[in-house]
């Protein structure tokens, strides 16, 4: 347990100068990549204190992306569970339906700044590849989009999203064909085309200093997200939740609170169980080791690889999670617990049958874990990042799970 953290002046000084938070964190990467990230963390430092890069991004956030996104209380969800006040920060009303936009346009506007002419990202569920392929659209850049085979089936209305928005889909059939061997693959890429493009990071994982930028701008979901809800019932809530698979909108919505007295909860996928291959919850199950770059909590097999992971959401289905989530797991500020596939399915139609919204399967396993603990408290508030919107899933659902919920 890391101890005497001040949370207080927690986000000036972690990472540190190397990228760490703690022992996690860093940047294991070739001596040739290490000059590319180098020079994409110096710029980063660079117009992030810029007046004229803020407000450009602030601009781009208020007239493009439709921010901010409201809170909103799910009253009647609340009546039918019989516990505590169940609240959502609608990051699915986020322009492209999630919160990955928040950190793709601002590493777009940072490839312009150091004059990149291509964004290379990985994907799994598609909201970051919609997203990446919205800011090279927006930014008159080229796209190339690596995806696991698997997800590209399971995710058919993202790839088309993708490809009508311009970008060029990198199809990956390696290995298990899902998110880890698309990053595999996108970092192949980079790595023979660093001088012209920028590789995109979709989470708050990867090499230093990938993990604090898309923290600091998915940031602004707590931030917004708590001055809304002390508008709306003028407290603070008592519970805050977040999915967690890298783990981007579940640092940002958590950021904010760090400081403040509310419990923090990061909720992993289970799968279909605790048996090795069977679930993807890294935090939970893992132990420390180095994958693409970085140093975390991560799922090995007996050689120490990293593990086969399932998930049916494709956006979690990752074997290692972000650095800051696994100092912050041994630091006791944030609590991180798991929710099955099952459990995950139930709540993506409770909220859709009782408030009218259809969540992303990955966001669905937040408002599950919500909907539990509000039977367990009975009384008090629980603020949910609902991370984005469903309709990625809805023909896989439909196929999957329709016989048991739909008549």
């Amino acid at each position: 347990m890391v101890k005497d953290i001040d949370f207080k002046t927690y986000l000036k000084n972690y990472p540190d100068d190397n990228g760490c938070y703690g022992k996690y964190g860093g940047c294991y990467i070739t001596p040739e990549l290490k000059e590319a990230f180098d020079e994409i963390s110096n710029a980063y430092h660079t117009i992030c204190k810029s007046a004229k890069f803020i407000n450009e991004l602030r601009r781009i956030r208020k007239e493009f992306q439709g921010r901010p996104t409201p809170v909103y209380h799910c009253d009647n969800l609340s009546k039918a569970i019989g516990g505590a006040q169940i609240y959502l920060k609608r990051e699915d009303l986020n322009h492209t339906g999630a919160h990955k936009l928040n950190h793709c346009m601002g590493e777009g506007l940072l490839a312009k700044y150091l004059g990149k002419k291509k964004l290379i990202a990985e994907t799994g569920a598609g909201q970051h590849g919609v997203a990446i392929a919205t800011a090279a659209a927006y930014f008159g850049l080229e796209c190339e989009i690596h995806m696991g085979e698997v997800d590209v089936l399971k995710q058919a209305p993202n790839v088309a999203r993708m490809k009508v928005l311009g970008a060029k889909i990198v199809v990956v059939k390696e290995g298990a064909r899902t998110l880890k061997e698309a990053v595999d693959s996108a970092f192949a890429a980079y790595l023979k085309d660093y001088k012209d493009a920028i590789y995109c990071i979709g989470s708050v994982v990867g090499p230093h200093p990938f993990p604090m930028m898309v923290r600091d701008f998915q940031a602004i979901i707590g931030i917004e997200a708590k001055e809304q809800f002390k508008e709306m019932t003028g407290e603070l809530p008592d519970h805050v939740v977040a999915c967690v698979g890298g783990g981007s909108n579940s640092m940002g919505m958590f950021a904010a609170f760090l400081e403040e007295p509310v419990n923090i909860v990061g909720v992993e996928p289970l799968g279909r169980g605790t048996k090795s291959g069977d679930h993807a919850a890294s935090i939970t199950f893992g132990s420390e080791g180095i994958m693409h770059g970085f140093n975390s909590i991560m799922l090995k097999d007996e050689n120490g690889d990293p593990d086969a992971v399932y998930s049916v959401a494709s956006g979690l289905d990752y074997p290692s999670v972000g650095p800051e989530h696994a100092f912050l797991h041994d630091t006791g500020r944030v609590k991180y617990d798991t929710i099955l596939d099952e459990e995950a399915i139930d709540a993506f139609f409770k909220l859709a049958r009782y408030e009218g919204i259809i969540p992303a399967v990955e966001s669905s396993h937040a408002v599950a874990y919500a909907i539990k603990l509000a039977k367990q408290i009975k009384h008090g508030s629980i603020l949910v990042c609902l991370s984005g919107r469903g309709d990625k899933d809805i023909d896989y659902i439909i196929e999957k799970y329709g016989d048991k919920y739909i008549k």
